[in-house]
């Protein structure tokens, strides 16, 4: 380990933002602890397995979704680092946008085309029921919307960077304009009269939120000053919207409640990431001279580079220990209502079982994050069908 700890920062570039790297990382993190500790498992007389949450139960658990809810900081960061990468590129825009994108899709490719082999061989060869092949899916997919939005907000950088140069951090403030109107005319005096569909007019702007407030921060656009004002404000929006304005206290969806915040993002998640965003920038010195010391520096490096691995698997992980278990019976932390504090100490030490797990299947998923030079176009072919019929067993449509 010491050899590791030494190999990592001898390789680490001077000019490396450590600060940066420390705030992804624990967003990354947040990640699979969330989806680990606020989701569940019931089982159903036939033996299947369905998803649950303990803050149906548990309603004053909400504060912990909104430590654990931290896509504003992954965001943020993401566009700091858009930035810096794309003032960095040799070529053209068209080919530095299709690097990128290509990084974020090769293991969203893998993770839904080795799910899509799997499927049959768990049901007709090994008996697993339809239903928990069902849930399955659908945890899997559940976190892969997040990099389709990224996705689009990285298409996104070239405007976000001459918006950022324009109008400094005040091109973010459309973004949550946007948002704020939207929820009025949803939740307003005239919720009645206005499509469902409408509240889809969020995902863009309330990702995008933290994502241009990141580019104008890497713009050098965005000053203490700012960084206060962002805190501030986006802890007294917080506030407001939560204590007079009847947003939803969770986070993440409850089963059951009519609101959510999340999909698609609610104006709280605006002032969440604004909160966050301010905290990050002020933190961002001291987070980097804390990060000098190589035995903190190594396990973000090792995040990092595992970034799109821990997004992709990190529900396989759990699922891996819960679809076994569930032939048992009722497991407490596992399978079974998550509606007593029992379960809840349960899960807390499941949560080192699944960690383990997904270092496990991470140590062979990574290839997928790497370039497919020895992929041919008949095995790329093949991968994309495989994905495709998983996410339309995944969403449903099959």
């Amino acid at each position: 380990m010491k050899t590791l700890v030494a190999k990592i920062e001898s390789s680490t570039p001077a000019h490396r933002d450590r600060a940066i790297d420390g705030l992804r990382a624990l967003a990354l993190l947040a990640v699979p602890t969330g989806h680990w500790l606020l989701g569940g498992f019931t089982l159903s007389s036939d033996g299947a397995i369905h998803n649950a949450s303990p803050l149906g139960t548990f309603a004053g658990l909400a504060p912990v979704s909104w430590v654990l809810q931290m896509l504003g900081i992954f965001f943020l960061v993401g566009g700091y680092a858009s930035v810096l990468s794309y003032r960095r590129r040799k070529g053209s825009t068209r080919a530095w946008l299709g690097g990128r994108l290509a990084r974020l899709g090769r293991p969203v490719l893998g993770v839904t085309a080795v799910w899509a082999a799997l499927l049959p061989v768990l049901h007709f060869g090994l008996g697993v029921p339809v239903d928990t092949l069902r849930t399955a899916s659908t945890l899997v997919i559940q976190p892969l919307w997040f990099v389709g939005v990224y996705t689009v907000v990285t298409a996104l950088t070239p405007l976000c960077v001459r918006a950022a140069r324009r109008l400094g951090v005040w091109a973010a403030a459309p973004l949550l304009g946007s948002v704020a109107v939207v929820d009025f005319l949803r939740y307003g005096p005239y919720a009645d009269a206005v499509p469902s569909w409408l509240s889809l007019l969020n995902i863009l702007p309330g990702w995008l939120f933290a994502y241009q407030l990141g580019v104008s921060w890497g713009e050098g656009r965005v000053t203490r000053r700012h960084a206060w004002a962002l805190l501030l404000g986006g802890t007294a929006l917080f506030a407001a919207l939560l204590l007079a304005f009847g947003y939803p206290a969770s986070m993440v969806g409850v089963p059951g409640e009519a609101r959510t915040n999340s999909h698609p993002p609610s104006l709280l998640v605006l002032a969440l990431a604004a909160a966050q965003s301010g905290a990050a920038i002020l933190l961002r010195d001291r987070l980097g001279r804390f990060l000098k010391r190589p035995a903190l520096w190594a396990p973000v490096v090792v995040v990092n580079l595992s970034a799109m691995t821990i997004l992709c698997w990190h529900q396989t992980a759990m699922l891996t220990a819960a679809i076994p278990a569930s032939y048992a019976g009722e497991v407490a932390g596992l399978v079974g209502a998550p509606d007593s504090v029992g379960w809840i100490l349960a899960r807390l030490a499941w949560m080192p079982v699944f960690a383990g797990l997904l270092v496990l299947i991470g140590r062979y998923a990574r290839a997928f994050e790497s370039p497919w030079a020895k992929t041919g176009p008949a095995r790329r072919t093949l991968a994309g069908l495989l994905a495709a019929g998983f996410a339309v067993f995944a969403l449903g449509l099959a």
